[in-house]
């Protein structure tokens, strides 16, 4: 993956993850406030309902109070009350009925069948023992008791709520209760609306999320266009100092070549057609002629190794690093007239490949900067081993330079082309410079254990 693609990931991955989580904690809260709300909306309901029930079974009796506290309960007291309950409803599933302590049924307004019947072991969808719960409850005086029941009007089980109550006297169990569909009904529209709330909440979420990923995908974009502009125009400013520094090689080798050597050739040239004549008349002085010609041909051979040497030191391939920079010093000092004094360690660094030829390369760039700016007596050359790396200094008493300022103009190119070369390796490069004292220190690594050679 490039790293512009990497940069685009590590800006949306976070940004994915961070709105998952709240998604994730926005679902959890809102499935917690549904519930709760559920919670609150049953109790609310069956509150009401408990009040209800209550309200029947007390009017329920307040009706047979007559007949039971008269004090007989005779049979056709209790038949006659257990006629008026059956004749008591509210609403189309709202009745009253009747048990006695060993669960047989003695009135049921709504479910006739049940009557005289034994319902003791009756258990309800759930495994509750129905008829004895209401019997405990009763018998507890709490009353109230939930179970599922089949319901006369649509013939489905449905949870029911009872209120029952104990008549001791006659050992019977009074009670009545209210199917609890509406409760159901209600707690679930909470919940649907809970859930809808949750799916407005994640598409709002959503829809910032996109939003977000595509500024920050058309903010990358935008970047990496950025960055390509920037980089092919720093590529064609490369391309240009390349193909200027090529020219500049040639113009220069090029006025070496006809300036000196081609002159000197030429010179020679003809000093030998003079010889020729000479000789062929018979004057003595052919022979001086040759002896004079040669000289000058040593003197044009001397040309060419000077040239060869600039473009590329012999020493360089043969002795290595070391002897090329002493004898670039040795020539410096004798075309210069300044004092040079060079010391090495004599180290057997194992440098990377063509990390040697930038050394040299520096070393040529600073003393040429020195003859030309620095108007300097004396110049120190230091080249050391280290474990670290090849340590190269190059120090002058000349009168010294702004460094930020030229650093800021550009306008040291010899300067430029010794950072460059230094960056190349991934190496170090410090400049200092003051009235009486510029250093040049540069340091590159050394080739990595293992690495081929």
């Amino acid at each position: 993956m490039q790293l512009k693609h990497k940069i685009v990931a590590l800006g949306i991955l976070p940004l994915v993850l961070a709105i998952a989580v709240i998604c994730a904690l926005v679902i959890s809260l809102n499935r917690q406030l549904g519930d709760q709300q559920a919670q609150l909306i049953e109790d609310s309901i069956l509150a009401s309902k408990r009040a209800e029930l209550k309200n029947y079974v007390e009017m329920a009796q307040s009706l047979i109070a007559p007949l039971y506290d008269d004090g007989h309960g005779d049979a056709q007291a209790q038949q006659k009350v257990l006629e008026e309950l059956r004749k008591l409803s509210f609403g189309i599933n709202g009745y009253f009925f009747v048990y006695d302590r060993e669960g047989r049924s003695l009135m049921h307004a709504r479910q006739s069948e049940l009557v005289g019947k034994y319902l003791w072991d009756m258990q309800d969808p759930h495994g509750l023992p129905v008829i004895q719960a209401l019997l405990k409850s009763a018998q507890s005086g709490e009353g109230f008791q939930r179970y599922a029941w089949n319901k006369p009007s649509s013939g489905q089980v449905t949870d029911k709520l009872a209120y029952v109550i104990m008549l001791d006297r006659w050992g019977w169990m009074l009670g009545t209760g209210i199917y609890l569909e509406d409760v159901e009904r209600a707690t679930q529209q909470a919940r649907d609306e809970v859930a809808q709330g949750i799916r407005k909440t994640m598409l709002a979420i959503a829809a910032v999320a996109l939003v977000a990923v595509l500024l920050v995908f058309a903010s990358g974009m935008t970047l990496n266009v950025s960055e390509h502009r920037l980089a092919d125009k720093k590529l064609q400013r490369l391309t240009q100092r390349i193909v200027s520094l090529q020219e500049e090689e040639r113009s220069r080798v090029s006025r070496e070549l006809h300036d000196g050597i081609s002159q000197v050739l030429v010179s020679i040239k003809f000093q030998f057609e003079l010889a020729s004549l000479v000789l062929e008349n018979g004057q003595d002085r052919g022979l001086g002629i040759l002896r004079e010609a040669t000289e000058r041909l040593g003197e044009a051979i001397g040309e060419v190794r000077s040239l060869s040497h600039d473009l590329r030191s012999s020493l360089l391939d043969t002795l290595g690093l070391p002897a090329a920079i002493g004898q670039l010093a040795a020539e410096f000092e004798q075309r210069s007239g300044l004092k040079v004094n060079y010391n090495d360690n004599e180290f057997a660094c194992d440098l990377v490949d063509g990390a040697a030829v930038s050394l040299f390369r520096i070393v040529q760039e600073g003393l040429t900067n020195i003859e030309r700016h620095a108007q300097a007596s004396n110049v120190d050359i230091t080249l050391h081993g280290c474990p670290q790396g090849v340590r190269l200094t190059l120090v002058d008493d000349g009168i010294g330079f702004n460094v930020a300022q030229v650093e800021r103009r550009h306008t040291g190119i010899g300067l430029r082309n010794i950072r460059e070369r230094v960056d190349h390796f991934g190496g170090q490069f410090t400049l200092t410079s003051t009235p009486g004292r510029s250093e040049l220190d540069v340091l590159l690594p050394l080739k990595p254990t293992g690495a081929p050679r």
